[in-house]
């Protein structure tokens, strides 16, 4: 076989994010699949409480916020219980749970069928009902990163989610520990330009680095 063709069919296998070429080769890429959100809660935990801490410092009383059901979005929400007059818009039942009917906050939770292992709306009916709104900021949760294919999630309905915030929210927080970087999701959601504050608990590698060079990085 051919060096071209070698090249070519890992380039193939790369698009297809089974592989991830490196300098003279290449190496499986790590599928990782998502569990029930109790145990995802569990899972870096203590990285999620720091990026929580830190992204919740820069949301002001009176934001107008969409929050997905992710788990680091959860630890965010549990940050923002001191704030008062928000206005949340969510699919997740946990964060209405923690910041509805408090401080004076708005409450407006997408319906239609659970998921119960999200504990979260994300069907057809809960996509229509969050893509009426336009949010200052939306604060999201990732699956995985990657320099090749941005940003990606597991669940259908949740990636779409992710997709209609990207669409209509002013701005955009992604909280993302990082074990999330250099691994692949089923469904790509977003490009990493697409983001405008990005809050992790470890610096960026060089490439990372570059790639968020546009956005307001924040390492808690």
């Amino acid at each position: 076989m051919s060096d071209e063709t070698i090249r070519r069919e890992l380039r193939t296998l790369e698009d297809q994010g089974v592989v991830i070429r490196e300098h003279g080769g290449a190496r499986l890429a790590t599928l990782v699949f998502e569990g029930p959100l109790n145990q995802r809660m569990e899972e870096n935990a203590d990285a999620k409480l720091r990026i929580a801490r830190a992204a919740a410092a820069l949301i002001p009383d009176g934001s107008i916020l969409f929050i997905d059901s992710g788990t680091t979005s959860i630890f965010i929400a549990k940050q923002l219980v001191e704030r008062r007059g928000l206005t949340v818009i969510t699919n997740s039942l946990q964060v209405a749970n923690d910041l509805g009917a408090i401080n004076g906050n708005r409450l407006f939770l997408a319906g239609g069928e659970m998921d119960y292992d999200y504990r979260a709306f994300s069907d057809h009916q809960a996509q229509a009902y969050v893509r009426g709104f336009t949010p200052h900021l939306a604060i999201l949760s990732v699956g995985a990163i990657s320099l090749d294919r941005g940003l990606m999630d597991f669940h259908p309905g949740e990636a779409e989610m992710s997709r209609i915030a990207y669409a209509t929210s002013k701005r955009i927080l992604l909280g993302a520990d990082a074990t999330k970087f250099g691994r692949y999701a089923l469904l790509q959601t977003a490009g990493l330009a697409d983001v405008d504050i990005l809050v992790t608990d470890q610096p960026l590698d060089e490439p990372y680095a570059r790639a968020f060079a546009h956005a307001e990085v924040v390492v808690a």
